[in-house]
Formats: structure tokens, sequence, C-alpha cells
């Protein structure tokens, strides 16, 4: 299940809450773990893709090392 941080605006505390990609913030009641207001935005995050190191692929042939 993947990650999304979410801003609060009445704090500006970042939240991470765990849910599928079809729920929603208003479907799930979510709420700022610091202060407990609703008023949350979803940011934009990084994400990591694993297994790009020449380790990972000890023969060199990896498609993300080329």
């Amino acid at each position: 299940m993947p990650t999304y941080e979410y801003r609060c605006k009445k704090c500006d505390q970042i939240n991470e809450f765990m849910h599928s990609m079809s729920e929603t913030k208003e479907s799930l009641n979510l709420k700022c773990k610091n202060c407990g207001s609703r008023k949350l935005e979803k940011i934009i995050s990084s994400f990591n893709i694993g297994g790009s190191s020449s380790k990972s692929c000890p023969t060199g042939t990896c498609p993300l090392t080329r």
C-alpha cells in the first residue's frame, strides 16, 4: 500500500498516511497528527526505484544503468 504525504494548512506539519490509490482524504476522514485539523493538502513527494546500482547487477547488464 502506498504512503502519501499531506501538509496541514493550519500548523504546516507534514503527515504520512498509507492508503490505496482509490481512497481519498475525504473518504478516509484524515486529520493532522499534530493539531487534529482536517484541513490537509496532498503534497507531491519523491519516490525511490531500487536496484540501479552496479552491486545489484554484477554483470553490468541492468537496463537502468545503461
